[in-house]
């Protein structure tokens, strides 16, 4: 029995390379950031308000009350962040563009230093052998944009076209992809129908239109990048996650089916089938999207690859809300089940039931309180979390599925959103009062991992 079919219950779960002999040698492995998480302001530099600074001023909104005005200072430690991704010898780096940064009112002039800075930032990864992997949209809508209409409007749709067209003239030839948004579910749903995210905005009518220019703005950038001769892969990024009812019942099992739709069936089924979910339809009701004709035919567009980010499953009850820790499971930080399973499902059933491009993890990773001591943070939780997911990963592979590659969420410590500074996902902590980086036992992990795929391929190439 070789290491790519021995069930992981056979292997040391935190073995670094059982978890490389299960994935090829061209496998790709990377961390991943967002701008506003990480990268600070600095006034004067010609960056304008996104919706997150402007959300973030509400009171009560941001659980300490804190901002994203500091962060973790990435936009001026740039390449001391670098440094740390190179000594960790990670070959592949996901960040995305502030859109504000670059062009402050969303469309119409441009910002020289903010451009600049992506410019160096890139040239910076190639400089250390790392792959850039960028996103355009992490949620950082700038908030002119947002006064006139935001992605309720569809010129929002032109002028995310033109911004995506002007990034890409900038440093489209030297990133190994460009992802169009991250997570339009998380946009429209948490920010614009519960409202607990930027621009926290309560209107399923909007929410449903949001999610149907988000699409729409992906599939024209795609079209536009393309003529523009741009030739890095072109894709977009998904939350995703499979949905079990709580219970067989009946009720449940509809329950499940019509959350799926939600989640996974509204964005999955516009891009690979041309249409949305008639349940889901039939749901909203009065609140479905207009569409226009045409839209399905752009959203469509051919796709060089899919992201996927999974951090747990779902799961649905027609009478009572899922209680975090009923089910017996580890819980992360956030609350959320450790359930690596789910990951393995998701990839099959997606394989399954649409004609996919090749996946990418996008984003992986867990939470968890991470206090240091004696200078050092022994996360093993989170070992244990990124292991058993990498090893989901191949299940999957070995069942036909076609993951090309895997994204630590997150390379830093950083501002978690509603959260504020309250959660900590990243592989290396941050004091955010010193801006001290400390890499936790989780970093010193994947970092053994990677040198065993370089190990690997050493000796492909020398045999």
């Amino acid at each position: 029995m070789n290491a790519a079919t021995t069930p992981l219950t056979e292997l040391d779960a935190t073995d670094a390379s059982a978890v490389v002999r299960r994935l090829p040698e061209n496998f790709v492995w990377g961390v991943a950031t967002s701008a506003f998480q990480i990268e600070g302001t600095v006034p004067g530099d010609g960056r304008a308000d996104s919706i997150w600074d402007t959300f973030c001023r509400k009171p009560g909104v941001i659980r300490d009350g804190s901002h994203g005005i500091t962060a973790c200072e990435h936009y001026l430690r740039a390449n001391e962040d670098l440094d740390l991704i190179a000594r960790l010898g990670v070959p592949s780096y996901r960040f995305s563009i502030a859109w504000p940064r670059v062009q402050p009112e969303g469309h119409g002039a441009w910002n020289p230093v903010g451009l600049d800075f992506y410019d160096r930032l890139v040239d910076g990864l190639l400089a250390r052998g790392i792959a850039a992997h960028i996103t355009l949209n992490h949620w950082d809508l700038p908030q002119a944009l947002q006064d006139a209409g935001g992605w309720n409007s569809r010129d929002t749709v032109d002028h995310f076209v033109d911004y995506a067209r002007g990034v890409a003239a900038r440093i489209g030839d030297r990133v190994a992809s460009i992802a169009t948004h991250n997570e339009p579910w998380v946009i429209a749903v948490l920010g614009h129908d519960r409202g607990i995210f930027a621009p926290g905005i309560k209107d399923r009518r909007i929410a449903a239109q949001v999610s149907h220019h988000l699409l729409l703005s992906h599939g024209r950038a795609l079209e536009a990048l393309r003529a523009d001769g741009v030739r890095a892969p072109l894709g977009i990024v998904l939350n995703q996650a499979p949905v079990y009812p709580a219970t067989p019942t009946a009720e449940d099992v509809a329950a499940a089916r019509l959350e799926d739709g939600g989640l996974v069936r509204w964005y999955m089924d516009p891009l690979f089938k041309g249409a949305y979910p008639a349940d889901v339809i039939a749901s909203l009701g009065a609140d479905a999207p207009v569409v226009r004709d045409g839209d399905f035919k752009t959203i469509t567009a051919p796709l060089d690859f899919l992201g996927l980010n999974y951090y747990t499953r779902n799961l649905a009850s027609a009478s009572a809300p899922f209680v975090p820790g009923s089910t017996g499971l580890e819980l992360t930080d956030m609350g959320w089940e450790v359930y690596p399973k789910g990951l393995t499902d998701l990839l099959v059933r997606l394989h399954a039931d649409y004609p996919l491009p090749p996946l990418y993890v996008m984003e992986n990773g867990a939470a968890f309180p991470d206090p240091i001591r004696d200078g050092r943070v022994d996360d093993e939780a989170r070992i244990r979390y990124l292991s058993s997911h990498m090893h989901a990963v191949a299940d999957a592979r070995d069942r036909g599925v076609d993951v090309r590659g895997y994204f630590v969420w997150s390379l830093l410590d950083n501002f978690e959103w509603a959260d504020g500074y309250l959660k900590r996902f990243g592989l290396v902590h941050v004091d955010y009062a010193t801006q001290r980086r400390t890499p936790k036992a989780s970093a010193e992990w994947y970092s053994r991992l990677l040198s065993q795929v370089r190990a690997r391929r050493a000796d492909s190439a020398g045999g």
